[in-house]
């Protein structure tokens, strides 16, 4: 109800926010999944119905019939805070016992107790409205998708388990004993052989499963907006992707985004800026000043394979006291990096470090050139024996920086198409090549050649999309050519026969004709926590489960009873 309804007849029902006597007034807020409004009762006109409503503890559920009317003392900050309802008849439909937390947008629960009582923490503002946005987002996919001929269809959810990757959850089958399922940590294969039977654009929003430490981006069931697209080349899938991306800014956000995104090389995101999934909303890229700083009897530097630095503009006035935190910061196990040398431009533009020692003011000039740093600029600066391992530690300096200087607005948005990823990674621990994305992935077509030469120099024919440093989704061209496939199992050391056991149904497709395909896969719940402004995914998931992938409300995973057990011909190890 608003203003336009005063003096209207209306039934609400919904839960009871609180309550508030004033002499001989009572007031109750009913909330519903709409909002709040002011119930309204008079002892004067109704002094049994008032004595009833004194009786109303938060979080009974009723409903009242009253009529609407405006409100003396206006709340402009909800909808309905110009009216108010003046109830003519109460009915209590449940009682309830006082809720663990408040229910309201700054509640006093934490985490835990709010994942214990979950389905109460849905009722609060806050969260419904993740859950509402989340809605609205999945309408706008299948609009969009639907607009330019995507079909949707299911897939299955009992597969048989696939190497690389996560680890699988498996499912033993009553049927078949000794034998399992897996749930499918991606329809990959499945949405392949779509494109093989005719369906050239399918999508699916579909639950997905990997059994991996969590992180605030990760859950071991999540969802996935799932796409393939046959007869196209990468341009066409970033075409329509981005197309997709810019509808979901202007529809959900109000944000029109008219130039076409960023593209970056792996190379370059790694090398400026020590990701694969940078943050571009502020700028801060590497400098690798070398051949400056080597050569002048400073061991740390002269011994080093890597030195690389950022420029923090304005930050020259960082005192001791900050710049001793970002040594520490950097020097975190999960960092790891030995130490931090800093480079300050003063007002007069000379330069003082933390090194002035081992450095003329020539060579210090010299290394804020090559910054292109001005007064006031503070220049950081870390070094290592191993390039990759330093740049990725100054890449968690750099947005340690960023959030410090304010350069993280989570309502400003950067996107990025980062493309040309190594199509393998070398283990040196097991000894052989690993998939970068996965062994579907078909090499750039250039690159073909080298793959019996220098596999580690062969690109992918991949990409992944990136906003605000997150990555949001990912995908590639695929291999269609039945030979191309088998060797990519050979390099990446399966046999013929373990190849033809766990994916000889793909192969054996491909011989029947299979068109050129690609697609790509968003992550829905981190594009969600992403417009919602969210630290975490867990938010904008209904039912999530907790850092240690339990769902601590219904007790799961759970043990089951030895009669299950035996029917499924399991018996479990003692721990």
């Amino acid at each position: 109800m608003r203003l336009p309804d005063e003096g209207r007849t209306v039934t609400l029902a919904g839960w009871v926010q609180k309550t508030r006597k004033m002499g001989g007034m009572t007031f109750a807020d009913i909330r519903d999944r709409y909002g709040i409004t002011q119930l309204v009762f008079n002892e004067e006109v109704d002094a049994p119905l008032c004595e009833k409503a004194n009786r109303l503890g938060r979080e009974y559920v009723i409903r009242a019939t009253g009529t609407v009317k405006k409100r003396e003392n206006k709340n402009m900050n909800i909808p309905t805070g110009e009216i108010e309802i003046i109830v003519s008849e109460l009915t209590v439909l449940n009682v309830s016992q006082t809720p663990p937390f408040t229910i309201e947008d700054n509640t006093d629960g934490g985490d835990d107790l709010r994942m214990k009582y979950r389905y109460l923490d849905l009722r609060r503002n806050a969260v419904r409205a993740n859950l509402e946005l989340r809605h609205r987002m999945t309408i706008e996919v299948r609009r969009y998708l639907d607009s330019l001929g995507f079909m949707e269809v299911e897939t299955p959810v009992l597969i048989s388990s696939t190497p690389e990757g996560a680890r699988d959850f498996v499912v033993p089958s009553r049927m078949n004993p000794g034998q399992f399922y897996a749930l499918p940590q991606s329809p990959q294969t499945f949405k392949q052989l779509l494109m093989v039977s005719g369906f050239d654009r399918y999508f699916q929003i579909v639950k997905c499963f990997r059994d991996e430490d969590l992180r605030a981006d990760r859950q071991p069931e999540f969802t996935q907006i799932d796409c393939e697209m046959s007869f196209v080349e990468q341009e066409d899938v970033l075409q329509v992707f981005e197309g997709m991306s810019k509808h979901l800014f202007e529809t959900i956000r109000g944000i029109t985004i008219r130039e076409p995104f960023t593209r970056m090389t792996w190379v370059d995101a790694m090398k400026y800026y020590g990701t694969d999934k940078p943050d571009i909303r502020f700028g801060m890229k590497f400098v690798e000043p070398a051949g400056i700083l080597q050569g002048h009897g400073f061991s740390v530097f002269d011994n080093a394979a890597c030195i690389a630095g950022i420029c923090a503009e304005g930050a020259a006035v960082y005192t001791r006291k900050q710049l001793d935190e970002l040594t520490d910061f950097v020097k975190r196990p999960q960092i790891g990096a030995k130490g931090l040398v800093y480079a300050r431009v003063e007002p007069d533009g000379q330069v003082k470090s933390s090194v002035d020692k081992f450095f003329s003011q020539e060579t210090l000039q010299q290394l804020k050139n090559a910054f292109t740093a001005k007064p006031g600029d503070l220049i950081l600066i870390l070094s290592g024996d191993d390039a990759m391992k330093t740049r990725k530690q100054l890449g968690e300096l750099r947005l340690e920086m960023g959030a410090r200087l304010g350069l993280r607005d989570k309502n400003t948005f950067a996107c990025l198409w980062v493309v040309d990823f190594p199509l393998f990674e070398w283990s040196e621990d097991d000894g052989r090549y690993y998939a970068m994305h996965h062994p579907f992935t078909s090499p750039k077509p250039e690159d073909i050649h080298l793959l019996d030469s220098n596999p580690g120099a062969v690109r992918a024919n991949a990409y992944d999309m990136v906003v605000n440093g997150a990555e949001v989704g990912g995908g590639s061209i695929r291999i269609h050519d039945s030979a191309l496939q088998n060797k990519m199992f050979r390099l990446l050391g399966f046999t013929e026969a373990q190849a033809q056991a766990r994916f000889g149904f793909l192969m054996n497709a491909f011989k029947y004709g299979a068109p050129p395909h690609g697609g790509i896969a968003y992550g829905l719940d981190r594009w969600v926590s992403l417009f919602a402004g969210l630290d975490s995914i867990r938010d904008c998931i209904a039912f999530p489960k907790n850092n240690a992938g339990r769902d601590v409300m219904i007790d799961a995973p759970s043990t089951i009873d030895q009669s299950q057990l035996d029917e499924l011909r399991l018996s479990l190890l003692p721990e």
